[in-house]
């Protein structure tokens, strides 16, 4: 058994993540010699951080960017069973998955994970309906209708009576099926100050600029903090690569020889109204590739998403006028009334990490993930679905084993809830009479409990002495003030895209982007980290920069001009270097 030691304890101030926290942090960086030490402030990383916390090890997670601002905020947000995968025959994959999603519904994060509700139209008479009920009841036998309802088969009129914005001709019935839903970052982030509150050291804008050795082993990372420019060398057991589509390059920074490559597969999506679709439920529709869904996204419908190959910025896919119009013209083919330009509020683009194989279609590559001992001390992980985070999270760590001095412990984050799971369910039948305590609508406390669950009391307090607080943001009332500052005391947030983009969904949810919020939202920022009103400034211009060169590159024709125009905007960390983690 690896020896429990000062450090690895339960981090008492909940998993907290603050300026406090955070200086704290790279002194630890500094001065502690870690079991592991993970790279990248994704899902596994994050994933990775809590399994080896919660095995007794001593953990430091070390993050280029802001948790989450990869892959892991940009995805479809749903927790999905991989119903498509079973006509690639991938049944292991299809069970694990279910398997995964069942955990989050019930006992892990039942105030992040939800379910959803998709209609799957049937087009073709005579073979379609049987042959993807048979599909269905696969899918519902392996687990898929556990605490969810099971398919149910709809006549053309049922189907149109729950989703009335279908063309009458476009399908002559449909089957509803469940599947389950989260907000990416906000999920992510949770998980890694789950990890804090096991012991781990969880510290963004914190960039790997090179690895130590001892002999022919990986003894630890040289890190850089990207705000200020201080460098630091971190000593640990075993190192675990966790950097998604930068898996390759962070190899080729550590001198050694990799065991898989990782190509990149762009998938965008657009958010639009949710008047602009009268449905009561999501869709999904093949489509000559593969699926397009149209996932409810509280007042808002996601739709998407693309599969095309991406050999440009890692940091920032730009969509392009090209991929927005497949989305359009492929959804407008069902849609009684179509759906235009005009009627978009948001885009974004991300990047699928894909274990590269044979086939030239990323459509076909495999969602399988890969686990490899690079070399002694160093683990590399890839590939996957955000899904099964937890199961390739354990799979790292396992493979860390052999560096790890004593025996290693067994993962239980099967029976780990996240932050904010615990009394969740008791705080949602007492909504009520925490709405009549603050003074806030019902409604109101809801939203709350389904981004902060039993830690919403946490949120709310920060407003006691200030019940202003407690008001909308002006240009985004969606989300109160007090979740603003929340941010930036408890959520790592360093920036003002941070909170704008992942902290929050401004940034997709509002047709100005986070223009006309920006300046609000920078102030409150201000008053937890210190900001003088140089820095504040700096801040929104950077912001509106950003904006400005997505909205530019979405009405470029192709990649290569939307990925000039969309790197016209400025790095917010000021000294990030290529390659990054």
């Amino acid at each position: 058994m690896v020896n429990h030691k000062p450090g690895s304890t339960v981090d008492q101030t909940g998993g907290r993540l603050g300026p406090a926290e955070r200086e704290h942090a790279w002194r630890r960086l500094a001065d502690e010699t870690f079991d592991v030490v993970v790279i990248g402030g994704g899902i596994v990383g994050a994933g990775a951080a809590l399994d080896a916390a919660t095995r007794g090890l001593r953990v430091a997670l070390v993050e280029a960017r802001d948790l989450a601002s990869g892959t892991s905020s940009r995805s479809s947000k749903l927790f999905h069973g991989g119903l498509r995968y079973l006509e690639q025959l991938e049944f292991g994959l299809v069970r694990e998955a279910l398997r995964e999603r069942e955990l989050m519904l019930t006992r892990l994060a039942p105030h992040l994970v939800k379910p959803v509700s998709f209609l799957y139209p049937l087009t073709h008479r005579g073979w379609e309906r049987p042959y993807t009920a048979a599909g269905l009841f696969l899918y519902d036998s392996m687990g898929g209708a556990r605490s969810v309802p099971g398919q149910k088969h709809l006549t053309r009129a049922g189907a149109l009576r729950l989703a009335p914005a279908l063309k009458r001709d476009a399908l002559i019935g449909g089957i509803r099926y469940y599947d389950a839903q989260a907000d990416d970052a906000r999920h992510t982030m949770t998980v890694a100050r789950t990890a804090a509150h096991y012991g781990a050291v969880i510290r963004t804008s914190t960039q790997v600029v090179g690895f130590t050795r001892e002999a022919d082993r990986v003894s630890g990372v040289r890190v850089r903090d990207v705000e200020n420019g201080a460098e630091a060398a971190v000593r640990a057991h075993a190192v675990i690569n966790c950097t998604g589509v930068w898996t390759d390059e962070m190899q080729r920074a550590s001198g050694s020889r990799g065991r898989f490559r990782v190509r990149a597969s762009k998938g965008v999506h657009i958010v639009v109204p949710r008047d602009r679709i009268v449905a009561e439920s999501g869709l999904i529709l093949r489509t000559e590739k593969s699926v397009l869904f149209v996932i409810p996204w509280r007042n808002h419908w996601i739709v998407g998403t693309t599969d095309t190959d991406w050999n440009l910025d890692l940091a920032h896919p730009a969509a392009t006028k090209q991929d927005i119009d497949y989305i359009l013209d492929h959804v407008n083919k069902v849609l009684a009334t179509p759906l235009t330009h005009g009627d978009i509020e948001g885009v974004y683009a991300g990047l699928r990490p894909l274990l590269a194989g044979e086939s030239e279609e990323s459509s076909k590559l495999s969602r399988e993930h890969a686990v490899a001992r690079v070399a002694p001390g160093l683990v590399a992980i890839a590939g996957g679905k955000y899904t099964t985070y937890r199961v390739m999270a354990a799979d790292a760590v396992d493979a860390a084993a052999v560096d790890l001095p004593g025996r290693l412990q067994p993962s239980i984050t099967d029976q780990v809830p996240l932050l904010g799971a615990d009394g969740y369910h008791a705080l949602v039948n007492q909504a009520d009479l925490l709405a009549a305590r603050h003074g806030l609508h019902p409604y109101r406390v809801r939203h709350l409990l389904d981004r902060y669950g039993s830690l919403v009391h946490e949120v709310l307090a920060l407003a006691d002495d200030n019940p202003d607080l407690l008001k909308p943001v002006d240009a985004a009332p969606d989300y109160l003030r007090v979740e603003i500052v929340y941010a930036t005391s408890h959520e790592a947030a360093l920036h003002l895209e941070d909170v704008l983009a992942r902290r929050t969904r401004i940034s997709i949810e509002y047709p100005h982007r986070g223009e006309d919020c920006a300046h609000q939202v920078a102030t409150l920022m201000a008053t937890s980290l210190n900001w003088p009103e140089a820095t504040i400034t700096a801040e929104i211009d950077n912001y509106l920069s950003r904006v400005a060169a997505e909205r530019a590159s979405q009405n470029k024709p192709d990649d290569q001009a939307a990925d000039a125009t969309r790197s016209t905007a400025p790095e917010v960390r000021p000294h990030l270097t290529d390659p990054v983690a």
